[in-house]
């Protein structure tokens, strides 16, 4: 458990780190075409290469992480923002109408493959970063708001709720005082679990050409670039491939370990 926390936390920051620096440093400028120095393998003076246009793959993969963290990240806020509400509320209405519309809401948005959702409102409304983030986004509104649902009815029959009820607090106090504190790190692991997602939408959707658009840099529209010249220059396709990889992985095992951090039932069998 801790090992695997502690490796998707170090993967992690590393991508992290990529994309806090560009903000103030990159080794090259990606906006400059250098076509004499086209397809150039690593050296010293481009650590991992060169891309078709001469672009130093370096620079691209650090800006490429920025966007990609800042579309995945905005994409989980949008889901817990406004999933989690919906789910304490659901919570709290059992049984009633509005519970029923809410949940039937979910399942008519699950009923849809997320990719193709996606595809369909970044096609409707245009290919762009910020339809991206709304795409993946609604996505995860009912994740998270099932998520909620679930950790939060149980607690509903707990002692220190029906004292909160006997105290005359009303459900929406109840909801916030004392559901949401205690589901919080369910939260927490299932936003690092989305967050992973969300990366890998980003770069599908890139990947095809309905993310962010030049000259924003993705690792999916990387990918997209290099397919055609994987047999001439496979460094080119093998950096941001791995960079997805990597990224991904850091965060699935971070996820996996902070559920177990967090289940007191882990705990209860490993004592």
């Amino acid at each position: 458990m801790k090992r695997g926390l502690i490796i998707g936390s170090f993967l992690s920051i590393i991508f992290i780190g990529l994309a806090c620096i560009s903000f103030f440093w990159i080794p090259y400028d990606i906006e400059t075409l250098k076509i004499v120095n086209k397809l150039k393998t690593p050296s010293l003076n481009h650590w991992l290469g060169t891309d078709h246009f001469g672009r130093d793959i370096l620079s691209m993969i650090m800006m490429g992480a920025r966007t990609s963290i800042a579309v995945a990240l905005l994409a989980v806020g949008i889901g817990l923002t406004i999933g989690v509400p919906l789910g304490l509320f659901s919570a709290a209405r059992q049984g009633s109408f509005i519970d029923e519309i809410i949940m039937r809401g979910n399942d008519l948005i699950f009923a849809f493959p997320s990719l193709v959702i996606a595809i369909l409102i970044t096609a409707v409304f245009g290919a762009s970063a910020v339809n991206a983030i709304v795409a993946i986004g609604i996505f995860n509104i009912p994740v998270f708001a099932r998520l909620t649902r679930a950790a939060a009815l149980p607690l509903w029959e707990r002692d220190f709720v029906l004292s909160a009820r006997v105290c005359g607090k009303s459900e929406a106090r109840i909801s916030i005082e004392h559901i949401l504190p205690n589901i919080t790190n369910l939260m927490i692991v299932q936003g690092t679990i989305q967050f992973s997602l969300g990366i890998l939408a980003e770069a599908s959707l890139s990947y095809i050409g309905l993310g962010a658009q030049p000259p924003t840099a993705s690792w999916g529209r990387m990918l997209s670039d290099a397919q055609t010249l994987v047999s001439i220059a496979p460094h080119v396709a093998l950096v941001p491939g791995l960079a997805i990889l990597l990224m991904v992985l850091g965060l699935n095992l971070m996820g996996d370990g902070l559920r177990d951090l967090f289940d007191p039932r882990i705990k209860s069998d490993q004592i």
